[in-house]
Formats: C-alpha cells, structure tokens, sequence
C-alpha cells in the first residue's frame, strides 16, 4: 500500500506495489488531449498514448524528445499544451487525468491540443530539465515543492496582476488554500489553488459494532475520539485492536491552530543561519500534548495510518480524501497490484468517515489544506493559452466535474458540494459530509520568513516514540538541536530549502 507521496522522504511505504493502478477510462482522444501513459505496468499503452501526440501534431510542429530511465517513448511538441502534474497520487493512475478532469477540458477547448503527463512515468523533473522543456501548466503541491522543485528552476512568477486581469475571482476559493499559495509566494501569488486533497477521519463500524459503541459524528472532539479510543483497544480472539491512528507529523505540519514554525524576520529570503524556528510556544504545546496521549495510549500503537485496510483492526484513522476512493473500491481509484488484494481485505471493514477532530468544543477547524495548485513558469510560449485554461479549471464547470469524482474542489459554493461523489458509485450510502464539515486552518504569521523543509518527524516518531522523551521536551529539542542541524546539513549539500 502505497504512503502519502508528500512523505516519502521521511517514512518509507511498506506497499505492496508502488506506482501500478487500475485504467479506469477510455485512452485519450487524439483529436484533443493526449499524453503518455502513467504506469509502470503498461508500457504498450504508453507507446500508444504517445504515438498519438504524434500523430495528431500540426504541420511543421517542432517535437522534442524526453530521454527517459524507463526508455519509454516520450516527446512535446511545440503546438501542444504541455500539463505537468506531480505529488497527487492518483494522476498516475492511466486515465484518471482524463475521466476527472481531461474530456471536459477537452470539450471546453476543442481547437486546443493538450499533452498531460504525470510524474515519474515515464518523466521526472530532471529528465524535463535535461530536454529544456518547460511545462505550460504545472499541477503541484504549494506547501512543499514550491521552495523544493518549482523556485529552484525558475518556473514560478507572481500572477497577481494576471489573475485579476482574466476575470479569475480568487475571492470565491478555499481561503486557507490561498493563503497556503500566498505564503510560499514572496510577497505575491505563484499559484492558484485547484482541489484540496482533504485529510478526514475513515472509521470501521464493524469494530464499534463490536462494542456496542455508536461512530463519531462531524465535529467530534479529540477528548471525544480519545475516550473513544481508549475503549476500542482492545484484544480479542488473538487480534489486537487499535482504537485510533493519526500520522504524527503531519498533524504537526498541516495542524489546525496555523502555526507556521518559522519566525518573522526582516526578509522574505533571509540567510540559512538567520532562519528562526519556534515550535516550543503554548499554542505547539498544546498540539503536542493532545496528540502524545492517543500514541502513548497503552497497546495504540503507531505504525502507519494504513493499518485501516490492511489490518481492519483499526476503529479510527485520519488519512487523505483519496483514499476514502481507495478504500470504497473505486477502480478509478484501485492500483492494480493491490486492487484484488484490497477487495479481500476491505471485507473486514465497514467504511465511514466525519471531518477529522477539532480541538475543542464549539471549534471548526479542520487540517491547513493539502491544497493542488496550478502554475504557469515563465517560460511557456503559451501564456494566454495557459491562463484561459487556468480561469476554466477554477470555473463551477470544472470545478463540478472534479467534485463528481471524489476529489473536493478549491471553489466553494452549494452546486460543488452536491456533486460530490456522483461519479463514483462505491461512495452510494456513504455519508461524505465529512469532506466539506468545517473550515480548513488558515496558516498565520508567515511574512518575511523562508520556507524550509525542516524534519518535524523528529519530534514524535524519533524523540518521543523511540528516545522516550516527553512531548514538550522533544519539541525543544527538535527546535533547538535537530532543525538547525538540518539546515546547515542541507545548506552543505548546496540546498536552500
């Protein structure tokens, strides 16, 4: 099973498979959109997806090939509108691009050809750079590959002035998912949100059955689900039940106060060893005592959010909305390696999910967005191609179209919410509500800071997990020891992120 992309570099998968899915849609349609295939497993029909880019290229278009490690065929052509996507794990799947998003698309702008390719099959980042092709669309993850991957090749500019221009209301998006963009933005907006990948409580009501205990409702509490918890661990019949599981560091990353870790200076670029930490103040305290009790709780033990499916015996467990997919069976959704073994081990579970748990009563804030953005580099000779393209795909049309699918959309408005789910059959009798309940956290206090991928996975999984330490003392020492070493180790290597 495959771990969050966004924290591979901190917790390896123990997946059985890592980038095969399920085709859930028909191949791209040459006439319109094209792109090469986006799994490991199907090289044929890589060869075919691009011999149609091919194909269907103008007269006297200038292709340029991608040398690939997969020795795939792969190629961008200057009529075509190039789409780049990285860090949401299903875009990889052959044909969800399409399905979701890509036929609409196609239907919205029939005279434009569109090439859309998703990382690492068959391309990467470096592979692009080898090439000298830049993407006139870029699909990624704001919070960290802003600073990591996008900055570092210059493919950002400040839209601002652009977006205002084109008619494109930001007002009416997610806010928190705006403001997620403008702090990575130095001052402007490199990007504009698309969907957030919402991280919501999944629940086994086979295992509160078990008990005679009634599942946790939207705007449940921690104190709740603690108490709930407590009561779901549990051994019977050889098989140890765990009552609840939360991924340490990202609670602390994307946590519902928006506390941002780096102190304000007086530039928006200060220099490596003026970047100032602070994750030892009340309101980090605080996260970090609610959250040491459910992993200290005797026999709840931390192993991976996955232990939902592939265990069933997990009662509670936060995770990302696409796994709600996932784990309901959507073959949209399904990798293919995993997709029989899932079937038989969901037979264990009765899927459910609510809003993850607020911090107090009477609260609604839910996770800082996991927030897809969309940007358009400089570089693209395609610019007011790319930003019609842009102002449809944040459009109640587009926006719909994605929210039928499972995935919830950057827009807010009622007919976006309704549509939820309404392409996927495996969600009918699913309460989803969960998805849209409460208000993202909106991060704070970010101005004249620099963004660095510091190691918050020290502070529960290393200090407090393994070292034994209390919470408040490995948040100290994982602010006062860990992070600064991290930096200069990193600033050593050549990286300023």
């Amino acid at each position: 099973m495959t771990a969050l992309p966004k924290d591979s570099e901190q917790q390896p998968s123990s997946a059985p498979s890592r980038r095969k899915f399920v085709a859930a849609s028909a191949a791209v349609g040459a006439a319109a959109l094209t792109g090469a295939s986006l799994a490991a497993s199907a090289p044929a029909q890589a060869r075919t997806a691009t011999g149609r880019a091919t194909a269907a290229r103008s007269a006297g278009a200038v292709c340029t090939t991608v040398p690939n490690r997969y020795d795939e065929p792969f190629e961008v052509c200057d009529d075509e509108l190039f789409v780049f996507m990285a860090n949401y794990k299903p875009f990889e799947n052959p044909g969800f691009f399409d399905t979701v998003i890509g036929d609409a698309l196609r239907a919205a702008f029939p005279g434009l050809k569109i090439k859309a390719a998703a990382w690492d099959m068959p391309i990467r980042y470096e592979d692009l750079d080898k090439a000298g092709i830049v993407p006139d669309i870029v699909i990624e993850d704001p919070r960290r590959r802003i600073d990591r991957d996008l900055e570092p090749r210059g493919w950002l500019r400040d839209l601002t002035d652009e977006i205002r221009t084109a008619g494109i209301d930001v007002g009416s998006l997610n806010p928190a998912a705006v403001e997620q963009i403008r702090a990575r933005s130095d001052g402007g907006l490199y990007g504009v949100p698309l969907f957030v990948d919402e991280f919501v409580l999944l629940h086994n009501k086979k295992i509160f059955d078990m008990k005679g205990l009634r599942p946790p409702v939207n705007g449940v509490t921690y104190d709740e689900a603690f108490r709930l918890a407590k009561k779901l661990t549990f051994e019977r019949n050889l098989v140890a039940y765990k009552g609840y599981l939360q991924h340490p560091d990202l609670y602390l990353e994307f946590n519902q106060l928006g506390l941002y870790p780096f102190v304000p200076g007086t530039s928006e670029t200060p220099a490596p060893e003026d970047v100032a930490v602070d994750i030892t103040s009340a309101g980090w305290q605080r996260l970090g005592s609610n959250m040491e009790r459910f992993l200290l709780h005797p026999h709840n033990i931390f192993t991976s959010v996955d232990e939902y499916l592939t265990a069933g015996s997990v009662a509670m467990a936060v995770d990302s909305l696409w796994k709600l997919n996932a784990y309901a069976l959507s073959p949209l959704y399904l990798q293919e390696d995993d997709a029989d073994e899932w079937r038989e081990l969901a037979k264990k579970v009765e899927l459910g999910v609510t809003s993850v748990p607020v911090l107090g009563r009477g609260d609604n804030a839910v996770y800082q967005p996991n927030t897809m953005a969309a940007f358009l580099p400089p570089q693209s000779k395609k610019k007011a191609q790319a930003l019609q393209v842009l102002k449809w795909l944040v459009s109640q049309e587009a926006q719909v179209e994605l929210s039928r699918h499972g995935m919830k959309p950057a827009l807010r408005s009622r007919a976006v919410e309704a549509a939820f789910g309404a392409a996927i059959p495996e969600l009918k009798g699913i309460d989803t509500s969960g998805v849209f309940w409460g208000d993202n956290a909106v991060v704070t206090d970010y101005r004249n800071t620099e963004y660095w991928d510091i190691p918050m996975y020290m502070v529960f999984r290393q200090h407090v997990l393994k070292d034994g330490l209390r919470v408040s003392s490995a948040l100290e020492v994982t602010e006062k020891v860990d992070i600064p070493r991290y930096i200069k180790s990193q600033v050593e290597l050549g990286f300023d992120w």
